[in-house]
């Protein structure tokens, strides 16, 4: 495969959290320690308190992808260019417009989660 993996949660309790641009799923201190794969222009792993401002634990379910490449999940979920790793299947949150500022600056598209 040649990608590098993002890092599988540690632990499946409540301190999961998930990034809301791409919605890797991983600990706290797992984005604290390394931030997120995908999305390293947030910093999360140098600006600890980031990580209230671009995860949320507020999800629906996971998916672990391991070849995102060749997944039809992964491409219907619109992962499929992301590190394999676990994934949330949704996030009920939006990013700050910081943070979606942030992305239009770094040239990277965020989709804010549909509301129904």
């Amino acid at each position: 495969m040649g990608e590098v993996a993002a890092q599988i949660p540690t632990s499946f309790g409540q301190e999961l959290r998930a990034c809301l641009r791409c919605r890797l799923v991983k600990t706290y201190d797992q984005f604290r320690d390394s931030g997120c794969e995908n999305c390293p222009f947030f910093k999360i792993d140098e600006d600890p308190e980031r990580i209230v401002d671009v995860t949320t634990p507020n999800f629906n379910g996971t998916i672990s992808m391991m070849d995102p490449r060749r997944s039809w999940a992964a491409r219907w979920l619109r992962i499929g260019k992301f590190a394999p790793g676990c994934y949330a299947l949704a996030v009920s949150e939006t990013l700050s417009e910081d943070m979606q500022s942030l992305c239009q600056e770094e040239r990277v598209q965020y989709i804010p989660p549909k509301r129904i």
